[in-house]
């Protein structure tokens, strides 16, 4: 079964830069010869690779693979035992999991089948395993699938909005992005249509604006509905601290909140801001800019995540590391 475009996105959106923690310590996932473990932001290996598979720390707990999936804390003890066949971060204090089901595919990276159910932080089922699809949770409430419709439950489980849309999408400053048919829209916390199907594409908002495709074309509406910046782009991101990557004749720049180029299109990819600086892909090669477009760390990468708790991942020659805000490695490239 493909995921839908809205649970993919949004999936990404929540799993974004991997260190993330709520736990006393920041813990950053690494991979030496093929096992998995966790250094600190200093580089210091504090969990031991083990692991066939590793996520990032959300939390206070990380997802971790041996066979099956489970999580570990920062000490390196798993304290949710390996017996989920997916296992996603925490969320309010609950994470989706599933059990049974396939593995990926090629038009489904991550899996399909099997039932979805909500763990708490000591492993035991809030949410009994029911959902055929299930998203993290954001404003207390979760976007589920059942019988081919989406759908939202609270923490205790109860349906609060029918299944009824064809794809849903996590909250995001309390809008929801929906599919009914062919068309994009957003729906409030209650199940009441804010802004009606009417666009082709719908992404999240952020500081009060959303990216949405019409007639081929991405633009901006705000909470109402209104467009505030008219459909004109190739592509879109979202905005973080007033500006937001777009793509315009094949080059990403970057905009303000009135549609703006704040700097211009040059770049062949652009991503969102974090931590007041953004990965921007030139010449084949991935590097740092800050708001002012200036490069902080010139591109040398063959590729690179946001940063996170001060620290981004990248990769080059298939290898991966993690640097600081200055570009020096903490934890050189490894595989």
């Amino acid at each position: 079964m493909r995921k839908s475009w809205l649970f993919v996105l949004f999936t990404l959106a929540i799993l974004g830069p991997m260190s993330l923690g709520a736990a006393s310590k920041v813990l950053y996932p690494v991979a030496v010869d093929g096992r998995w473990g966790f250094v600190s932001k200093s580089g210091e290996l504090v969990i031991n690779p083990q692991f066939e598979r590793a996520e990032g720390f959300v939390e206070g707990l990380a997802a971790v693979r041996l066979g099956k999936w489970g999580y570990t804390d920062a000490t390196g003890k798993v304290v949710i035992n390996p017996q989920f066949d997916k296992a996603d971060v925490f969320s309010d204090g609950l994470a989706a999991v599933r059990l049974g089901g396939g593995g990926p595919a090629p038009f489904n990276p991550f899996g399909g089948g099997g039932r979805y159910g909500y763990i708490d932080l000591e492993g035991k089922y809030v949410i009994n395993p029911q959902f055929d699809e299930a998203g993290a949770f954001a404003n207390g409430l979760a976007a589920v699938k059942l019988a081919g419709r989406w759908g939202f439950i609270d923490k205790t489980g109860k349906l609060v909005i029918n299944p009824q849309f064809d794809e849903a999408a996590a909250f995001s400053d309390g809008l929801a992005a929906i599919k009914l048919g062919k068309s994009f829209g957003y729906t409030d916390a209650s199940g009441k249509m804010a802004i009606n199907p009417q666009f082709e594409r719908a992404k999240p908002f952020s500081e009060g604006l959303a990216g949405i495709r019409s007639n081929g074309r991405w633009g901006f509406v705000d909470k109402t509905g209104n467009l505030t910046i008219n459909p004109q782009f190739e592509e879109v991101g979202s905005f973080v601290k007033g500006l937001a990557p777009v793509r315009q004749a094949k080059r990403w720049g970057y905009i303000d909140p009135t549609g703006k180029f704040v700097i211009n299109p040059q770049f062949d990819e652009a991503t969102a801001f974090s931590e007041g600086v953004a990965a921007v892909r030139q010449s084949k090669r991935w590097g740092y800019l800050d708001n002012t477009g200036k490069f902080v760390i010139n591109p040398q990468f063959d590729e690179a995540a946001a940063f996170a708790d001060g620290l981004a991942r990248v990769k080059t020659s298939g290898r991966t590391g993690y640097i600081d805000a200055s570009g020096k490695y903490v934890w050189n490239p490894s595989k």
